[in-house]
């Protein structure tokens, strides 16, 4: 080993943090494969680097034995006595079968050993910076799709986005930049994995974080976060301070704000709710853009009963049910939705 590899395994501990005891030893380690590899040795050996110098030595170890059976792996006990006066059997004597072109090989062993130890360091890295962000988002350029995987672009490292957490009908082309929200980072022996997605409550979460200043400071606080992904979103916003809007400063100055985000989501509807304590505004609330008549609740069964304007119902129920449902899902109440006439007309709620 030369002093260019030495002055590398201090560049490496300085720099990366990787000990270089840690390095000599797995090098040393690797050396005693190469050595049985490429002399068709049986032999116990030992190898030992200098570590000042870099210079490298082989030895052989044997067992001291009464009869030698094995040359390759044992001494005789008279021998072994001439080498260390008061040998006795089952001793370990070492024996230096350095070869002459042995350098070579060693220095090639240690720069493969370097480099092997420099990606781990590094996937130990990505995998420490990435486990600490699961739940968080990220931005990545989008690589290629492949067998209903997409893969991602990070920077130091690719993430992965399962069929599952996909947005149904979302077309992402090549080099497209996106927002994904952290669901997962898995340590594996090729480096760790990062699962991210599309369609998670969360990634919605975190836009309004990253759009919405009073948000990001609390002052506006998320109560509540009902999607189906692609299509349409409700969230429910509060603020403690009876003089900040929480609807309005998430909608944004001529709607700026939230139209950010719908861009980033590629065109899905934002519904943005306010909540409040009392179920039967927070329900009329989260039935927007339908106005609500009345609302009648049931606390032992979770049961809304919502009257509307009979020009109202249809929106109120959405397309295929999707308004109500999402209403249902953001306040936990299950909505029973009439219109006034139907209400009129049975003279009950059944």
């Amino acid at each position: 080993m030369n002093s260019e590899l030495l002055s590398a395994l201090d560049d490496l501990e300085r720099e990366r943090g990787i000990d270089k005891e840690i390095l000599f030893q797995a090098i040393e380690s690797a050396l005693i494969s190469a050595y049985r590899r490429n002399f068709a040795s049986a032999q116990n050996v030992r190898v030992r680097i200098d570590r000042q110098t870099g210079a490298t030595q082989v030895w052989a170890q044997k067992t001291v034995v009464a009869e030698v059976q094995d040359h390759r792996l044992e001494v005789g006990l008279d021998e072994a006595r001439e080498i260390r006066p008061g040998s006795v059997e089952g001793d370990i004597l070492e024996f230096e079968v350095t070869p002459k072109n042995f350098g070579r090989i060693a220095a090639q062993t240690a720069k493969q050993v370097i480099v092997q130890r420099i990606r781990e360091a590094e996937r130990g890295l990505i995998y420490e910076e990435f486990v600490g962000r699961e739940g968080d988002i990220v931005t990545g350029l989008v690589q290629r799709a492949e067998r209903g995987l997409v893969y991602i672009d990070l920077g130091r490292t690719e993430a992965i986005m399962m069929p599952s957490e996909q947005v149904p009908g979302e077309r992402l082309r090549a080099n497209e930049r996106v927002k994904l929200y952290v669901v997962e980072v898995k340590k594996t022996n090729k480096g760790p994995q990062i699962f991210v997605s599309r369609n998670h409550p969360g990634l919605i979460k975190r836009l309004f974080e990253l759009e919405v200043p009073e948000i990001h400071d609390g002052v506006v606080e998320i109560k509540g976060i009902a999607r189906e992904a692609g299509a349409r979103t409700k969230i429910a916003v509060w603020a403690d301070d009876p003089n900040v809007d929480p609807v309005g400063s998430c909608v944004g100055n001529k709607g700026t704000r939230v139209q950010a985000i719908v861009q980033e989501l590629h065109g899905e509807k934002l519904d943005i709710i306010r909540w409040d304590p009392d179920p039967t505004v927070f329900v009329a609330n989260a039935l927007s853009p339908a106005q609500v008549t009345e609302v009648v609740v049931e606390p032992d069964t979770r049961v809304a009963r919502v009257v509307v304007p009979d020009n109202q119902l249809s929106l109120g129920i959405g397309k295929e049910g999707q308004n109500a449902r999402l209403a249902a899902k953001l306040t936990g109440w299950k909505v029973d939705l009439r219109s006034e006439s139907q209400v009129s007309n049975s003279g009950s709620w059944w």
